[in-house]
């Protein structure tokens, strides 16, 4: 019900979302992983979990509880 919610307020407007619950962006036309401050990964959801790093671990953790 908040992700509707979410991406019904977010429909046709450029907008920065922070989140920790991964599930929460999935959707998103463009997603930044940082670390330490610095971009350490950057694309789709199905892009970043392809390239098996960082994203890919932090999805899986939340996921699956690995």
């Amino acid at each position: 019900m908040v992700q509707a919610a979410l991406a019904n307020a977010l429909k046709d407007r450029t907008s920065i979302v922070i989140a920790h619950r991964l599930s929460t962006i999935r959707a998103a036309d463009q997603i930044l992983v940082l670390d330490n401050g610095l971009i350490a990964e950057r694309g789709k959801h199905d892009e970043l979990l392809a390239l098996n790093g960082m994203y890919a671990e932090l999805y899986s953790r939340q996921s699956f509880g690995a």
